[in-house]
C-alpha cells in the first residue's frame, strides 16, 4: 500500500498485531465508553431511526455503548463486525443475556460480520480510525455497507493526543511514543473521497489525571500500542522503566494536585451516503427506462443533456 494512503507513520504491521492481540477481559477502555457516551449523544439530532446497523469493533469501541444503542433502537437488526475471532467470542459472551431475560428467549437480533451490500442505515465505529493501517479502505467498506440516505458515526484520536508525553520522549532522546495521528480536516477529505457528503466534523479535548505513572501507563497501554514505525524495535530495560517513571512526573500539575495530567483530542465525524450519480462522458446514451428510474428515485447526473 503507498505510503501516502496510510498515516505517515503508522506501522501496518504493529497495527495488524494490535487488532489479532487477545483480550484479556470482556471490557472496553473507559475513555472509549466516555466517547461513545458523548457520540450517543449527537444521536439525538437525526431523524432517521436505524432499522439495520453496524457496530464496528464492539470490544474495543464500548459494550456498554453496545447496550445503550440496543436500548435505542430496540426493534433494529444489529451486525457486530470488524473484529477477529478471538474478540468476536469474547463480544458474543459478554453481550449474552441471562437465561432469566426475555431476550435470552425471544433470539438476539445480534448478527456477526457485515449486512449485505447496501443495507445498513448506520456504521457506527467508535476510536477505530486512528489505528487503521488503510483508513481510505475501512472508509470504502462502510460506505459500501450502508444504504443511500444511510449515515456514519465514528470518532478517534486527533493530532494533539498525547502532546505532553511526546515531549517528554522528545525531551530523553527516546523515539516517538506513538505514531502521528490525522487531521480532523483530512478525514473530511477521505470522506468525500470514499463517496460519503455532508461531512460534518468536530472535535474536543479530554484530560485525564492519574496518581502515579503506573496508574497512566496502565491507562495507555489499555488504549492501544506505540505503532510508530520507527518505534524503539528490542525490549526495554528495568533501569529505562525507572527513567520512563521518573520522566513522566513532568506532567504532575500542581493545579490537579500533584496529579499526572494526559490530554487526548478527540475527533467526531458524521456523514450520509447519498443518491449514486452518474457520471456523463462526452457522449452518453441513456434508456428512457433508466432515465424513468433515476428522476423516479431522485438520482442526479453529474453534466448536462
Amino acid at each position: 500500500m503507498p505510503q501516502a494512503l496510510r498515516p505517515p507513520s503508522l506501522d501496518p504491521v504493529a497495527a495488524a498485531r494490535w487488532q489479532a492481540l487477545p483480550a484479556h477481559a470482556a471490557q472496553s477502555p473507559w475513555l472509549h465508553e466516555e466517547v461513545a457516551r458523548r457520540m450517543q449523544e449527537r444521536l439525538d439530532f437525526i431523524k432517521l431511526q436505524p432499522r439495520q446497523w453496524v457496530h464496528w469493533g464492539p470490544l474495543r469501541g464500548g459494550l456498554a455503548a453496545q447496550r445503550a444503542l440496543e436500548q435505542r433502537y430496540p426493534k433494529a437488526q444489529v451486525w457486530l463486525a470488524g473484529e477477529s475471532l478471538a474478540h468476536a467470542h469474547v463480544t458474543q459472551q459478554a453481550l449474552q443475556a441471562p437465561w432469566w431475560q426475555a431476550q435470552h428467549w425471544l433470539g438476539t437480533k445480534r448478527h456477526q460480520g457485515l449486512p449485505p451490500d447496501h443495507s445498513a442505515h448506520m456504521v457506527w465505529a467508535n476510536m477505530h480510525l486512528h489505528a487503521s493501517a488503510e483508513p481510505q479502505a475501512l472508509l470504502q467498506t462502510w460506505h459500501r455497507a450502508l444504504a443511500v440516505d444511510g449515515f456514519l458515526m465514528f470518532s478517534c484520536l486527533g493530532p494533539d493526543t498525547l502532546r505532553d508525553v511526546r515531549q517528554v520522549y522528545a525531551q530523553a532522546g527516546w523515539p516517538e511514543p506513538a505514531h502521528a495521528f490525522t487531521d480532523m480536516h483530512d478525514w473530511g477529505d477521505m470522506l468525500v473521497e470514499a463517496g460519503f457528503a455532508e461531512p460534518v466534523m468536530d472535535m474536543e479535548r479530554i484530560t485525564l489525571t492519574y496518581a502515579s505513572p503506573d496508574s497512566l501507563l496502565a491507562e495507555l497501554r489499555g488504549l492501544g500500542r506505540n505503532l510508530h514505525v520507527q518505534r524503539f524495535q528490542g525490549l526495554r530495560s528495568c533501569q529505562w522503566r525507572e527513567r520512563l517513571s521518573e520522566a513522566l512526573m513532568a506532567l504532575a500539575r500542581t493545579e490537579e494536585g500533584g496529579r499526572l495530567s494526559l490530554g487526548f483530542e478527540i475527533i467526531y465525524g458524521h456523514a450520509l451516503k447519498p443518491q449514486p450519480r452518474m457520471k456523463m462522458a462526452a457522449k452518453t446514451e441513456i434508456g428512457l427506462d433508466q432515465m424513468r428510474l433515476m428522476l423516479h428515485s431522485g438520482g442526479g447526473i453529474d453534466g448536462k443533456l
